[in-house]
């Protein structure tokens, strides 16, 4: 049975189920106090890694080789110097990482491999582990990025990093609010997707831009590469050429606004999303939580609320808010208000961990 890995405003805690009673148990806090806003299980070698946001001693980086026991710190991605002169002299992004929001293992060829996706929108590579960080300088002086813009926050951010298993130099990135960017050879160049989408938020003229796109999340179906889910700020959108283009699907009432989706790693049909209220509310419709599955590419939509608060539920879960383990049954959702649930049949019926935890960035499964 996996472990969970929770990062919440103040640490990292693990659960772990109990055979015996059949339930989940907070089993350990790490980093007392300390907001942790992404959280890796590195599938390839077991290692933890664990980003820290530390307002004014800034962003740091955790690895642990022992599933929680002893933690090292490791260098955090950092920009180089912002340019006095030339073309990026007056950018209007500062040059400093203020939240590693998203952390992805590279290649089972590679093992030492990992991305790491920041705020602002940059992207930095690894080859030793998180000893080290290299600026990928192609996407970040792209001319194009001067067109992206924060959504709910101050800078654009890039959130979400799919890798592709059957060929690790495909790189699939989303930005909020930059859009779907693709690379094929692991980051030396760069073409912008994410056609069909449609941003209402926008002046007409630009609404269908694919630099001016709000993908909440993006999530890719591993077995088949090339069907690509997205959950936008206004509706929920499929791929089925590697994120080319996307399809908007039917509305996953009672909402289609959210910021996480998850896909099956395994069936390229299924897909769960966690409806919000947009835009200045931003929680359960209704004060209803509940968790909607797709088991046919988003033509239909099944609401699941067993076990989940019905009444008075102002929860919001965020991008990496809910997540699948490798058994493609087991489920974990956390929220900002530090609830958390747990599910062994994909969803359907959910139970609480019991736990009132600080709010929740990010679940995982080690």
């Amino acid at each position: 049975m996996s472990t969970l890995l929770i990062a919440s405003r103040k640490g990292l805690f693990t659960a772990d189920h109990h055979s015996a009673d059949g339930k989940w148990q907070i089993t350990g806090h790490h980093f007392h106090g300390e907001p942790v806003s992404q959280v890796l299980a590195d599938p390839r070698d077991g290692t933890w890694y664990a980003a820290l946001r530390l307002g004014h001693f800034g962003v740091k980086l955790r690895r642990s080789a022992d599933r929680g026991a002893t933690w090292v710190e490791i260098p955090a991605p950092a920009f180089p110097p912002k340019p006095t002169e030339g073309e990026w002299a007056d950018d209007a992004t500062p040059w400093t990482v203020d939240l590693v929001w998203s952390l992805a293992a590279g290649g089972a060829h590679e093992p030492k491999t990992l991305w790491a996706g920041c705020m602002p929108a940059g992207l930095f590579r690894s080859q030793d582990g998180g000893d080290s960080w290299q600026l990928i300088d192609s996407l970040w002086l792209d001319a194009r990025r001067k067109g992206w813009f924060g959504g709910g926050n101050d800078h654009p951010g890039l959130h979400s990093i799919c890798v592709d298993p059957n060929n690790s130099q495909r790189l699939t990135i989303a930005i909020s609010c930059g859009g779907v960017w693709k690379s094929e050879d692991a980051g030396k160049s760069w073409g912008l997707f994410g056609n069909g989408m449609h941003a209402p938020y926008m002046p007409p003229e630009v609404e269908e831009d694919p630099n001016t796109q709000d993908g909440h999340s993006l999530s890719m179906c591993a077995a088949h590469p090339e069907v690509m889910w997205v959950q936008h700020h206004a509706g929920a959108y499929r791929s089925v050429d590697g994120g080319v283009n996307f399809t908007r699907l039917t509305p996953p009432l009672p909402s289609d606004f959210g910021f996480v989706i998850v896909a099956d790693p395994v069936n390229p049909l299924r897909a769960w999303v966690a409806p919000a209220l947009a835009d200045t509310f931003r929680y359960a419709p209704d004060g209803a939580m509940c968790v909607m599955r797709t088991d046919d590419g988003g033509k239909t939509w099944q609401a699941f609320r067993n076990g989940l608060p019905q009444t008075h539920a102002y929860d919001l879960v965020y991008r990496h808010g809910l997540a699948l383990a490798p058994d493609r049954n087991t489920m974990a959702m956390a929220s900002t208000t530090g609830n958390a649930w747990t599910s062994v049949d994909a969803g359907e019926n959910w139970v609480s961990l019991g736990a009132q935890l600080p709010p929740v960035a990010a679940v995982a499964w080690a």
